[in-house]
């Protein structure tokens, strides 16, 4: 189905958890949260689908995207420890964890657009309009989604001076 082998299968469901987790952080938190229930569920999926991205790559794209997403997924839930940084340890834990989220839906985009339906899909191929379209709406909205984090974390943080003045 789909043409997707065993190990395919294992790579894209492995994956699905974070699309919803990401999803749920979004709407709740404005931003993936790292030390939370769903932060830890969605660091799980997404090195579940970045580590099998190597196997299952037929693209060299794929093998940069799953390299990519490893070191934004490290940075973002590593930032934490590193205090030197201070006020800006928040700032690089939300654009680089918003990142693997454009990083998980850009292959996903791609492939389900190439893929479904089933003997007829919808692109032909990852350069078609339509699959260069919806990345470039991706796009978008990460830009969007980032300035906003960036802007309620600015409020954030000046609401938290106010509080303890």
């Amino acid at each position: 189905m789909f043409g997707i082998s065993p190990l395919g299968w294992v790579h894209t469901l492995g994956s699905l958890p974070a699309l919803a987790v990401a999803a749920y952080m979004l709407a709740r938190s404005g931003r993936i949260v790292p030390r939370s229930g769903s932060g830890a569920v969605y660091l799980a999926s997404m090195l579940l689908g970045a580590v099998t991205a190597f196997l299952v790559a037929k693209q060299p794209v794929s093998y940069a995207i799953g390299g990519l997403t490893l070191i934004v997924l490290v940075v973002g839930y590593g930032v934490e420890r590193v205090t030197a940084l201070g006020g800006l340890r928040k700032y690089i834990e939300t654009i680089s964890l918003s990142i693997s989220v454009l990083l998980l839906m850009l292959p996903t985009v791609t492939e389900t657009l190439t893929r479904v339906p089933d003997g007829a899909p919808f692109a032909a191929s990852p350069t078609s309009p339509l699959v260069l379209g919806a990345h470039g709406a991706l796009l978008l909205a990460f830009v969007v989604g980032v300035t906003w984090q960036i802007i309620a974390l600015r409020r954030e943080s000046k609401g938290l001076v106010a509080a303890s003045s």
